[in-house]
């Protein structure tokens, strides 16, 4: 087994990542829940800020949802931060408010799953607790040649079984090459060098096989095409949908309205938003805003619109424009209790979903 190896290669190979500073399992918890799907460089600005304002379980358990959500905004996938702050709550609650150090335990937690688990309870505790991320999935099927897509059930099952036999090899070294940052023991040297290495040299194209510790244990490297595993099913059909953007200004005010509770993005805020079909022009946008809206087609201008996606969907954003010297009596305002008017200023401060920020951005200034 390559443990050894890859022990060694992180103790000098490694980058200096600012939760590595720390064996603190909440600051660990924080890194692993951001990284999900996101770049690590995006997430050290957030990690930092993030440890700023809630240093610890306690701070982030006391504080209002809408800051919570304002220090997320741009990550995405906004649950995770509901979930981080209803299990910084429940931490709260255990006896002198100790944060659990078992993978059995920390699965309890809302938003905690098994590579979650894993990750706290070998990075911070330096448990045998293995881990399986997109990382490790493609370290170890490359390693031991697993044909097969690793989300089906019984190749996912003989990964996880390879994933505790190799924390549980490195927990048997008690001496091991120490990186220039915090490190609990051995098991936590194993699993972040496995994650470390597919991040850095075993990518999904162009692997850096001369430069990797363990090549030559590696059975992909050995067939000449490394690149062949992991087998991955087809990425799912993407949907095209689109929807029209009213931006209604009155004097240094802007209508804005919050998500749904049960919805994606649920809590956060945005400007009106309507259905499109696909096939709709321009003027049927213009005209659907009207009739949302009340005003006329001719106080609508076109700004320039945006594409996001969300999941597998990709939305096309049409943005009109009006600025208007009475307000109008917006004919869904009962259906949308949620619709308010707020000083323009105020944008900044009030936590908007991604898209909306950037078209917030865009609105000139009071």
């Amino acid at each position: 087994m390559a443990v050894r190896a890859l022990i060694e290669w992180f103790a000098t190979a490694a980058r200096i990542l600012p939760w590595r500073a720390t064996l603190d399992p909440y600051a660990v918890w924080v890194s692993e829940i951001m990284l999900q799907q996101t770049q690590v460089k995006t997430v050290i600005p957030y990690w930092e800020r993030w440890m700023q304002l809630f240093p610890t379980p306690a701070a982030l358990a006391a504080a209002e949802e809408s800051v919570v959500l304002k220090a997320w905004e741009g990550l995405g996938y906004y649950s995770r931060a509901r979930n981080l702050q209803k299990a910084a709550r429940q931490i709260t609650e255990r006896p002198s408010g100790t944060f659990p150090t078992s993978r059995d335990e920390l699965l309890e937690l809302p938003g905690i799953g098994p590579y979650t688990a894993g990750a706290i309870a070998s990075i911070a505790f330096n448990q045998p607790a293995p881990i399986l991320d997109g990382n490790v999935i493609r370290v170890l099927t490359r390693v031991h040649a697993l044909r097969g897509n690793p989300v089906e059930r019984e190749l996912n099952k003989r990964l996880w079984s390879l994933a505790q036999e190799w924390v549980q090899h490195a927990a048997e070294r008690t001496r091991f090459p120490r990186p220039p940052f915090a490190l609990s023991g051995s098991c936590s040297a194993l699993n972040q060098s496995l994650m470390e290495l597919g991040a850095t040299l075993c990518t999904p194209r162009s692997p850096g096989c001369p430069d990797c510790p363990i090549r030559s244990q590696c059975a992909a490297h050995r067939s000449g095409n490394p690149e062949a595993f992991p087998e991955t099913a087809p990425r799912p059909v993407v949907t095209k949908l689109r929807r029209v953007v009213v931006l209604i200004e009155h004097r240094d005010s802007i209508l804005v309205r919050q998500r749904p509770e049960g919805g994606i993005n649920a809590g956060y805020w945005e400007f009106p938003e309507l259905e499109l079909e696909l096939s709709e022009s321009g003027a049927d946008a213009i005209a659907t805003a009207a009739r949302w809206s009340g005003l006329e087609l001719d106080q609508f201008s076109i700004r320039p619109g945006l594409v996001h996606s969300i999941t597998r969907y990709r939305i096309q954003l049409e943005v009109l424009h009006a600025r208007v010297t009475r307000k109008p009596a917006i004919r869904s305002s009962k259906e949308d209790p949620t619709l308010t008017w707020i000083p323009k200023h105020e944008l900044a401060a009030l936590h908007l979903t991604a898209a909306h920020r950037k078209l917030a951005l865009r609105l000139e200034p009071n």
